[in-house]
């Protein structure tokens, strides 16, 4: 396996509260062929990684995708796997998901001894991550392949709990995700509360529609906002929402160093 270079940037900048911005691409929604607007777009405003993943992919469409990717832009590409079969050597890292909200074993730890021979022995950088859904107003997609119940949206006290005893376990960073097209975002108590509660990065997606919305969540406390949804609909908002997060980052190292 590859050194942390990737975590270890996303690590340093939780530390100087630089925020990230993150865009999630979905390979079965790359057939709009609006790809090649997205990386462009994404270059011009300095987006900091790509989320490749979704429910349902399919493996020869993922590695179409990130080659793709991969001669058009110098963006880091990291995995995030809807299933064990969404695994690539073309990517530069994958996030090693256990969905901590849930009670289904099999996405607690089962899925992870099926792909850990093939991971031990990848280029891949592994990043061990907490996986939290949240409650965004419909039955998502992940909700439902899960098959598992998201936490309620009112209630901070038990993704606090939840995200600290991930860190506990030594996962390395929370992912708190409202699900792709959620109607409610997470609300920025929640991740006010969490990111109040722990030491390691922490990472909000789902239901971000808005820069308004993205820079509350960065300044809620959120180290590393995501957002797929939205860009599908109108890549033009990458730009925007880009200077909302890294706008934040000032905000963030001024309060610092007061």
């Amino acid at each position: 396996m590859t050194n942390q270079n990737l975590y270890n940037q996303i690590l340093n900048a939780k530390k100087t509260g630089e925020k990230k911005f993150v865009v999630l691409i979905d390979p079965d929604k790359v057939r709009l062929g609006k790809i090649n607007k997205v990386l462009e777009i994404a270059v011009e405003s300095g987006v900091d990684y790509f989320f490749i993943g979704g429910s349902l992919v399919v493996n020869d469409m993922l590695d179409y995708v990130l080659k793709s990717m991969k001669e058009m832009c110098n963006i880091p590409m990291i995995l995030f796997p809807g299933n064990s079969f969404q695994l690539s050597y073309k990517a530069d890292g994958l996030l090693f998901l256990s969905l901590i909200s849930g009670r289904n074993a099999d996405l607690l730890i089962g899925k992870h001894v099926i792909t850990a021979p093939f991971l031990k022995v990848s280029p891949l950088e592994i990043i061990p991550t907490g996986y939290m859904l949240i409650d965004g107003g419909i039955m998502t997609s992940v909700q439902y392949m899960s098959n598992t119940n998201p936490i309620p949206s009112n209630k901070d006290d038990i993704a606090l709990c939840t995200a600290m005893a991930g860190e506990m376990l030594g996962l390395k960073q929370i992912y708190m995700d409202a699900g792709s097209g959620a109607k409610n975002p997470i609300p920025e108590s929640m991740i006010n509360t969490v990111s109040g509660g722990i030491n390691i990065p922490l990472i909000v997606g789902g239901g971000i529609a808005t820069p308004e919305k993205a820079a509350a969540n960065a300044r809620a406390g959120a180290d590393v906002i995501v957002v797929g949804n939205a860009i599908e609909k109108d890549p033009q908002l990458i730009k925007e929402i880009s200077i909302a997060v890294h706008e934040q980052s000032v905000s963030s190292k001024k309060e610092a160093l007061q």
